[in-house]
């Protein structure tokens, strides 16, 4: 269909969604209806705009990722550089500019969004085909590894920028670049054609997005059959659960798999059942979010854990040191929740939309805006730290595309066209549409750290409709005043308090949303957690950091029903609420004569958001604190090592270095539940780890608990090891009295001729064609 008709039936197409032709109880109002002058938000967008964008953009500059564009354009003679996905990180810092530029016009930004449009209408096959990866390196090989190509992944994400493009600046160039690639894609896959997904969901609801801008249904369609593509064992070879490839959408129970992965493929979902109303998706959907929300999130609104490849593990096991908490995954939780609140209008999906918004997602990002969080642990012992880029680079760029449209969260009207939705508090202003005409509402608020809001209602014209007002699940005791006048009893259902009568310009809702400090407990099913509690006030997760107390966090015990007290800081961390208490402390400390003594005592904590730990000094960090001293960390169950700083020759990005004194005991070699260090995959070669310890200490014994996967991975026990000391520049063998043993499924005891030093050395030599690792390594005099 050629593109003029396209964009002449777009309204017609929006007109549809928003209304008759959808299943939702509740329709979006877009984020350039509502202007946010919030105090806590406005300067985070203006930090990503000013900031994050033209960083992020930078670095898609000098890594390459752009100029792949011109390299296909024939514009440049410098060499295509990258992986297969890259594609997926420039478009969606190209959404990210557009939506700024709906909102802040900037010339300059327009003129090079402009420019890489030109360079990918330039680039793309005459049969519409757009992958900067394959056009350059083996256009043959286009469409041929489906599981781990992200082609449509990639080609998703430029269907987001184009419409968002579209929207915000009203230009056709963008919108016919991604026409075209969706009308070759449609002529690849489909009924009669090629029955396959992509390996990383997310054209689903790109498609949607694409038909919803154009109203052409040919992509609708293709979006929907997709999704049904997904566990056919018939049409195609599964992917298995790691693609939510192992089902069909409607026997789906359980989240299993990659999180984003999940996020993006039910958020496609949702939008299905929106518009089709298709109950079997309802329920499936249902069930799902009951089973992440009650068994597999975390208190930020964040899931996923480290060793499940980015994935989620069984239920109830969250762990807070290897909590993995992918950025992404956050953001698809936002994504998610947000559909499912507007397709059934229930508060509670809402309520999860504020969790990981002012937890799990703005945690990633740095206060200046030019570092990321690929991963947001609950607790560190201060070697996580944000970064300025990343290899893989999702979650930077995601979060330069969330951030400027961040107000269509805020409200949302009724399918009906009866009803304002305020879904969010946030300050600002915003226009909903119903059918008696437009109204905008305002509203004043300090909220996140007070929970007064008022909002003025400004109707066209006097006219009856409900005003839903969202009381979230965290606050007890809501008041709520209409004019000055206090409502006894709140009209409260779904999550929402209702409000119908007319209105007219001049009237104002107060509300109050209580904010008392909280201790809250965890599902008592996840084991890591139980006797600790962890501080929210409000929507805000609390952290204590290392650099806020005198003594290691992991020491600090809270008592519940501590009294504690919350107090706003206007020049920490950009202006925060902290809070501050008493707390016990039960832990050791080393002696300068190598000898470790228990220390307890009273003493003052700091508790700060959890969104803005790592900003400050490097150092440790725990959300859930232990209530009671007999959980908190004791003399008897440590070694020297845990007083020593670990470094390595090499650490395989999926684990860790802390592994090595963590003091998490593992119950066999081949233990894969708890954290591990591993040289994977160096194979056959010599390796080491090291520990640094801040003065000279007594040493005469070491112990290695080594980790073996065998029969499920290719790490072995080394075929051989030693330990070397530091004396002055050199390493020095240690003269050791005893074996230095490799055997399974214990702890490898070697004693040797006492030495002092800063520096101890432990050399393996890994067996030819295997790599290696070790679970725990103990040392002591």
């Amino acid at each position: 269909m050629p593109v003029i008709p396209r964009l002449m039936i777009s309204a017609l197409a929006l007109a549809c969604a928003a209304r008759a032709g959808t299943h939702a109880k509740l329709v979006p109002v877009k984020f350039t209806d509502v202007k946010i002058t919030d105090p806590f938000w406005a300067p985070k967008i203006e930090v990503n705009r000013t900031k994050s964008i033209p960083h992020v953009l930078e670095q898609c500059e000098k890594t390459g990722r752009i100029n792949n564009f011109a390299f296909i354009a024939k514009d440049t003679k410098e060499p295509f550089r990258g992986h297969v996905f890259h594609d997926s990180d420039v478009v969606k810092v190209m959404e990210g500019m557009a939506y700024s530029l709906a909102t802040h016009p900037d010339k300059e930004l327009e003129a090079r969004l402009d420019q890489i449009i030109g360079w990918m209408a330039k680039g793309q096959l005459p049969d519409g085909y757009l992958n900067s990866y394959f056009i350059a390196t083996d256009i043959k090989k286009r469409w041929t590894g489906m599981h781990h190509a992200h082609e449509l992944y990639c080609a998703g994400h430029l269907f987001e920028a184009a419409v968002a493009h579209y929207e915000a600046t009203g230009k056709k160039t963008f919108l016919d670049v991604a026409c075209k690639y969706a009308d070759h894609i449609d002529s690849v896959f489909g009924p009669g054609k090629r029955h396959e997904i992509d390996g990383h969901p997310e054209t689903e609801l790109a498609l949607i997005k694409l038909w919803r801008a154009t109203g052409e249904e040919r992509y609708l369609k293709l979006a929907q059959f997709i999704v049904e593509e997904h566990g056919q064992a018939k049409t195609h070879k599964l992917y298995g659960t790691y693609c939510q490839d192992h089902k069909p959408i409607r026997e789906q129970d359980e989240a299993v798999g990659h999180c984003v992965r999940a996020m993006y493929f039910y958020s496609g979902v949702t939008d299905l059942a929106m518009v089709t109303g298709d109950e079997g998706y309802i329920a499936a959907l249902e069930k799902l979010w009951q089973d992440v929300v009650t068994r597999r999130m975390y208190i930020t609104g964040s899931i996923g854990e480290k060793h499940h490849s980015e994935g989620f593990a069984k239920p109830y096991f969250l762990p807070n040191y290897d909590a993995y908490c992918e950025t992404c995954a956050a953001i698809g939780m936002v994504f998610w929740n947000h559909r499912m609140m507007l397709l059934k209008g229930e508060g509670r999906f809402a309520d999860i939309v504020e969790r990981a918004l002012y937890n799990g997602v703005i945690s990633a990002v740095s206060l200046d805006g030019k570092k990321c969080f690929y991963e947001n642990p609950l607790a560190s012992r201060g070697n996580h730290h944000r970064s300025p880029w990343h290899g893989c680079a999702c979650c930077p760029t995601n979060m330069v595309r969330f951030f400027p449209a961040l107000g269509q969260y805020v409200y949302a009207a009724s399918a009906a066209g009866d009803a304002v939705y305020v879904a969010q508090y946030v300050a600002g202003s915003g226009f909903v549409a119903l059918k008696d005409g437009k109204v905008k509402l305002t509203q004043k608020t300090r909220y996140p750290w007070d929970g007064g809001v008022q909002i003025a209602i400004e109707p066209e014209g006097v006219s009856e409709f409900t005003v839903a007002l969202r009381i979230p699940g965290w606050c007890k005791g809501a008041t709520l005043k209409l004019n000055g006048r206090a409502y006894k009893d709140l009209p409260e259902s779904n999550g929402f308090a209702r409000l119908t009568r007319k209105w007219e310009k001049g009237d104002v809702i107060e509300l109050d949303l209580p904010m008392p400090i909280e201790q809250v407990a965890c599902d008592p099913n996840v084991e890591e957690n139980r006797g600790r509690l962890a501080i929210q006030r409000g929507p805000v997760v609390y952290c204590l950091e290392g650099c806020d107390h005198q003594a290691s966090v992991s020491q600090i015990t809270l008592p519940q029903g501590a009294k504690l007290e919350a107090r706003f800081e206007a020049n920490l961390l950009g202006g925060v609420v902290v809070i501050k208490g008493l707390s016990e402390r039960q832990g050791f400390e080393l002696k300068d004569d190598g000898s470790i003594a228990a220390v307890s005592g009273v003493m003052d904590i700091t508790a700060v958001p959890y969104f803005a730990w790592d900003n400050r000094e490097p150092g440790e960090m725990v959300v859930w604190v232990p209530t009671q001293l007999s959980a908190a960390a004791k003399p008897e169950s440590v070694t020297l090592a845990v007083f020593a700083k670990a470094t390595s020759s090499h650490t395989w990005r999926a684990d860790h270095i802390r592994a090595l004194n963590d003091t998490v005991l593992p119950k066999a070699s081949n233990d894969l539940n708890i954290p591990r260090f591993t040289w994977w995959d160096h194979k056959g070669t010599t390796e080491w780890v090291a520990y640094e310890f801040d003065k000279a200490i007594p040493l005469s014994k070491a112990e290695v608990y080594w980790f073996d996967d065998t029969g499920k991975g290719g790490c072995r026990v080394p075929k051989a090891w030693r330990l070397l000391f530091r004396e002055g520049n050199d390493w020095k063998p240690v003269e050791a009295s005893g074996h230095y043993g490799v055997e399974k499924d214990k702890f490898n005891a070697v004693t040797f001729k006492p030495v002092t030093t800063k520096s101890l050395r432990l050399e393996v030599e890994l067996q030819p064609g295997f790599s290696g690792g070790i679970l725990e390594w103990r040392v002591s005099r």
